[in-house]
């Protein structure tokens, strides 16, 4: 049987020729994408006791969660995260205003097709729309690739959902992959990459 686009891109960016469901693969991502929450990642970074980033450049910042900061916290936040893209090098910096994190990926090109993508927010898989294998991934885990540029994942088993058929006057893709989730339920793709096949229209 053939490999899956996650067992592919996966096997690409561990340099092996192909990897199993299961397998624990260390791998640097083409893209590191934070948010807001970048402030609680820099603490975890420093606690590492790493003084620079790795790979500044696969580093994508964007300031939109609390924007205008509701808070001095908030506030302080954005201020330490600006200090810390500057003193790190970081030019992929999105300040308040920019746009939403997964937008400005989109839009400013990096998600791109085959590409890694890690995320601190968890919505970063929809940057698979454009042909990106996108990962989210924890606070602790984006300080860690921070600090070495790479990341253990275990490659995901792949459920392969097939739609036939035409979608009705009114139904959108979004009312169809709802009703997927619906049948899947909270726990019923945990750790697995899910692949769309077939023609409804």
């Amino acid at each position: 049987m053939g490999s899956t686009f996650v067992e592919k891109a996966l096997a690409a960016k561990a340099g092996l020729e192909r990897v199993e469901p299961g397998q624990i693969v260390e791998v640097e991502a083409d893209v590191a994408l934070s948010h807001d929450n970048t402030a609680a990642i820099v603490d975890a970074f420093h606690r590492i006791g790493v003084e620079r980033v790795a790979r500044a450049d696969a580093h994508v910042v964007v300031l939109d969660h609390a924007c205008p900061a509701p808070t001095t916290r908030h506030a302080d936040n954005h201020k330490a995260i600006r200090t810390f893209v500057a003193e790190q090098g970081i030019k992929h910096f999105f300040d308040v205003g920019r746009g939403i994190c997964l937008q400005v990926l989109a839009e400013e090109g990096f998600a791109l097709p085959g590409e890694l993508v890690l995320g601190s927010d968890s919505h970063t898989m929809t940057a698979g729309a454009f042909g990106a294998l996108a990962v989210g991934i924890g606070r602790s885990e984006m300080a860690s690739v921070m600090a070495t540029g790479l990341i253990w994942l275990r490659v995901p088993e792949s459920l392969k959902v097939v739609v036939g058929g035409r979608l009705s006057q009114g139904v959108t893709a979004k009312d169809l992959v709802l009703e997927v989730l619906g049948d899947l339920k909270a726990d019923g793709a945990l750790y697995m990459s899910v692949e769309w096949h077939g023609e409804a229209g």
